[in-house]
């Protein structure tokens, strides 16, 4: 189970985006917060990686 939330961040000469993922524990079960900042064409590919 993964939830979608896509921030634009633009700076002086590079288009980024924040991208944050729910990810559920193995050992515990309980969901975590993964975040990470890339370029918009490698979101898609970020949030299908388990």
């Amino acid at each position: 189970m993964a939830k979608k939330t896509v921030a634009s961040l633009q700076t002086s000469s590079k288009r980024l985006t924040k991208a944050i993922k729910m990810v559920k524990s193995p050992k515990t079960g309980a969901y975590t917060f993964v975040e990470s900042v890339m370029a918009p064409e490698f979101v898609n590919e970020w949030l299908a990686k388990k």
